[in-house]
């Protein structure tokens, strides 16, 4: 009865094709709600937008958008935007589909969502890219609101996209309505400690995962793949802890220094060059090198699909965070469980972003707002807690950690589905 989508093509590797892998995996550790997964291997809604806008130099362009709402059994839609040439619809309905995931795993009150528009921000110019956005929130504002589906940055989107989507929302609506969106400036309802908070959970994750494998965090060797928001947050907190931070990559380049990299020079470097390529405090390798490093921990925080089964036989790492959605595929990690690679999920992993994002949102409807050491208690708490379940489960069937925090995700998902009945 239930055909495939005909709307997406995935591959074993492609996110969508990933993300379904991952679905069927769990389908044994849900008992009598296994009969509601095929609910998990469709997204609710999917909507595909054009967006036109005048460049500057008066001619017109056409952008393709999207936003997806995965599953909204236990609550609004919640999920980034990303700005990338390569977005596709299949792209965007996996990273929704992980928000649903990530949502459920740290048991936020939402569902999952996500958004993206296929373009190089980089090409555009400050008010061009303004324009975009604007536009773009008008034409998903029929789908989005405060208490239906609210967009938070994700890869190349920052507190001015937030902002531009906030004001457009609030224009389109006659209301000011902060909580349409998370991740905004702090003067528009933003809240302290949100922009480092993907890298704070991280960083947390893989602290109680490295005293599970009694790994001493003092000492140990990192390298970390992508040093936007994520990786340079999650690499400044593991230095803290003693760790030396010896390879860095990103879409510039790829440097190690066995010594460590100083990032009270690196972090400023990158902000300025928009890259950790040309850093002077490091030697340059080639990319495919990146993955031979020796090195104790591995946050990848790039993009999916980075850790491939040819890779993942050759991670030197004990353990490795997810610090991007879906970076590794299906076939690479059962090839790091066979080498007793511990791997702790990106739906686990990188939740520290999405649970300050909920913050928020809370202190946007209450206009009360708390302190940074407040909010970053809360998020440790959070985050311990649930991790703490999931490893539950994990030593319960002896399962991977991947597939401990599907069950315990998808569980809560499908109970609300049913006990809400026909609609959700």
């Amino acid at each position: 009865m239930n055909a495939p989508l005909s709307f997406v093509h995935p591959t074993a590797d492609s996110p969508w094709g990933t993300y379904l892998m991952q679905v069927d995996r769990v389908a044994p550790y849900l008992g009598h709600l296994a009969r509601w997964i095929d609910t998990l291997k469709r997204p609710k809604r999917a909507l595909i937008v054009d967006i036109p806008i005048e460049l500057d130099d008066g001619t017109v362009a056409h952008f393709e958008g999207y936003r997806v709402q995965h599953n909204m059994s236990r609550g609004p839609g919640k999920g980034g935007v990303r700005y990338h040439p390569d977005v596709t619809l299949e792209e965007v309905m996996a990273l929704s589909a992980w928000m649903s995931v990530k949502n459920a795993a740290v048991n936020l009150p939402y569902g999952g969502a996500k958004g993206g528009i296929r373009v190089d921000p980089k090409k555009l110019s400050h008010k061009e890219l303004e324009r975009m956005t604007r536009r773009y929130t008008s034409e998903i504002g029929i789908i989005i609101g405060p208490q239906q589906d609210i967009p938070a940055p994700d890869v190349n989107t920052n507190p001015q996209i937030m902002a531009w989507m906030m004001d457009t929302y609030s224009m389109n609506t006659g209301t000011t309505a902060t909580g349409v969106v998370t991740g905004k400036p702090i003067h528009l309802g933003g809240s302290l400690g949100r922009v480092k908070a993907t890298g704070r959970g991280v960083f947390v994750t893989g602290r109680e995962a490295a005293r599970r494998i009694n790994l001493e965090l003092n000492g140990a060797r990192v390298a970390v793949q992508g040093f936007g928001n994520v990786g340079s947050a999650a690499a400044e907190l593991f230095v803290q802890a003693g760790s030396k931070i010896v390879a860095a990559q990103d879409h510039t380049g790829t440097i190690y220094n066995d010594k460590g990299l100083d990032l009270a020079e690196l972090i400023p470097h990158v902000k300025a060059t928009g890259g950790v390529g040309g850093f002077k405090g490091a030697d340059v390798m080639k990319s495919e090198e990146f993955w031979d490093v020796n090195c104790d921990i591995l946050i990848p925080a790039a993009l999916e699909g980075q850790i491939t089964a040819d890779r993942a036989n050759r991670v030197k790492a004990k353990l490795v965070l997810e610090g991007a959605n879906g970076p590794t595929v299906p076939s690479a990690d059962d090839i790091l469980a066979e080498r007793g690679v511990l791997v702790v999920p990106d739906v686990i992993c990188n939740a520290g972003g999405v649970t300050v994002s909920y913050f928020e949102w809370v202190q946007d409807f209450s206009s009360f707002f708390w302190t940074e050491d407040e909010i970053n208690v809360r998020l440790d708490k959070i985050m311990v807690g649930a991790l703490k379940r999931i490893w539950e489960v994990a030593d319960q069937h002896r399962i991977t950690l991947r597939t401990a925090t599907f069950a315990v995700a998808c569980e809560r998902i499908l109970t609300a589905r049913e006990e809400r009945g026909l609609y959700p």
